[in-house]
């Protein structure tokens, strides 16, 4: 998962410094969602952090799909987490209609936005049997029949 946040992503767009970066998983068997989200230079302080969703870029403001734990009153941080989704907010979440939206007490309603992006990854054991069955037919060879 990767989020770039800035004011230019709002709805309406926010001429604010601020700017993140997110990172983190998905699992689609627990439906575990982990983040690290880090941001600076806001102009007010934080007064609250959500992702947000179902909505396309440059598409909101959007509902709040699951809250993120946030330190109140200060203009940089990073915050860390995680929570477990619905099978409603995956597909929303795989579709690319979440956001991360910061607020602050200069913007209530947003002052940096960032939509989410997943890449999905294999899982390691799925990569180490895709190898295997690719060693395996690039060294059989047929026997000639006489």
């Amino acid at each position: 998962m990767t989020s770039s946040l800035d004011g230019a992503q709002e709805t309406p767009a926010v001429v604010t410094p601020a700017t993140g970066f997110a990172t983190g998983s998905y699992d689609d068997v627990t439906n575990l969602l982990t983040w690290s989200i880090t941001y600076s230079d806001l102009i007010g302080t934080t007064t609250n952090a959500h992702f947000h969703g179902p909505a396309a870029p440059g598409v909101g403001p959007a509902g709040v799909q699951l809250g993120i734990s946030f330190t109140s009153g200060v203009t940089a941080a990073t915050l860390n987490g995680s929570g477990t989704i619905t099978e409603a907010q995956e597909a929303d979440l795989l579709a690319g209609l979440w956001y991360i939206n910061i607020h602050s007490t200069f913007r209530t309603g947003g002052e940096i936005r960032g939509q989410v992006y997943l890449t999905a990854v294999p899982e390691p054991g799925t990569l180490l049997l895709l190898g295997g069955a690719l060693a395996f037919v690039s060294g059989w060879r047929r026997t000639p029949r006489a």
